[in-house]
């Protein structure tokens, strides 16, 4: 009896080992992952505020939370089963799939660039003739549909770093991932959306500094939008150029990706600043790569568009 309970505590032990291994596993590969796929959140955390401004105050973190509520239903009921169906049975489609959602951001942010240089005819029926709950739904079902694109790229950038661990560890790494990533980019957006209003509070109490520092966020707020929506169009630029690099080195096309590299190493070499050089270097590099293929893109969108007509 006594030898049965403990070859079971023999057995939970070993289980529990095996179980921590595993964890430890995940939590590597998650980590690994989110590394990999960091460019992608800067632009989602930069271009998600725009969504939820110019409502009243009281409907900014509702606005957020139903975005976040689709970027968790975009994560796990598509692309996380769509992922390991890939890395299963098509491993080989994670890369175009990849290119696809790189060219896609560059022409977004092409777009972006274009409507700022150019004056729009707007014809259109215009927000002001529809309900604000209209519009509210017009901008959400818009930042799911751009956060669907941008998580795509994050879990695909995400198996692409984990494709050689086992189908169970990918799994875990890409939930952990999708909770991370999401709880992360929609926390930091709430709080940017609500500063002005945390600024109004502190500017109303009693304490001077109180009043300074909340009188100083109500001014830097447009500021820092503007920055914002002007961050996540280079962050664009330069996270889909990078994949488009990236993925022609994959497939053996010679030029671009060596020449990022040869930049890049001579970058790295400024004294103190090297590791900062080089990656500047290569994100200026991708991001003009990615500039030229959107803007490619945009304007045969707009001809064939205008073609119609």
């Amino acid at each position: 009896m006594a030898s049965g309970l403990v070859a079971l505590l023999d057995d939970v032990a070993a289980i529990a080992k095996l179980a921590a291994a595993s964890l430890d596993d995940v939590g590597a590969a998650a980590g690994k992952a989110s590394a990999k796929a960091a460019g992608v959140v800067v632009d989602d955390t930069a271009v998600t505020p725009g969504y939820a401004m110019g409502f009243s105050p009281e409907r900014e973190l509702p606005i957020v939370a139903k975005i976040a509520v689709g970027s968790l239903r975009n994560k796990f009921l598509f692309l996380l089963p769509g992922a390991l169906l890939l890395s299963a049975f098509a491993p080989w489609a994670v890369t175009p799939i990849l290119m696809l959602g790189g060219s896609y951001l560059c022409f977004e942010a092409a777009e972006k660039i274009m409507e700022a240089f150019t004056a729009a005819d707007e014809t259109e029926e215009t927000p002001l003739a529809q309900s604000s709950a209209e519009i509210e739904k017009q901008k959400v079902a818009g930042a799911i549909r751009t956060d669907l694109i941008l998580s795509a790229e994050i879990m695909a950038i995400s198996l692409s770093a984990v494709a050689d661990r086992p189908l169970a560890v990918q799994a875990g790494a890409l939930v952990v991932v999708a909770l991370a990533m999401t709880i992360g980019v929609y926390g930091a957006v709430g709080l940017i959306v609500k500063m002005d209003d945390i600024g109004v509070h502190l500017a109303g109490r009693a304490s001077r500094a109180s009043q300074a520092t909340g009188r100083a966020l109500v001014r830097t707020m447009p500021v820092l939008l503007d920055v914002l929506a002007k961050v996540g169009t280079a962050a664009m630029l330069w996270v889909g150029g990078g994949i488009i690099v990236h993925a022609l080195h994959e497939y053996n096309v010679p030029g671009v990706a060596q020449f990022v590299e040869v930049v890049r190493h001579a970058a790295e070499t400024v004294p103190g600043i090297g590791g900062a050089a080089g990656w500047l270097a290569s994100a200026l590099i991708s991001g003009v790569v990615g500039l030229a293929l959107g803007g490619l893109i945009a304007l045969t969108v707009h001809r064939l568009a205008h073609s119609k007509h």
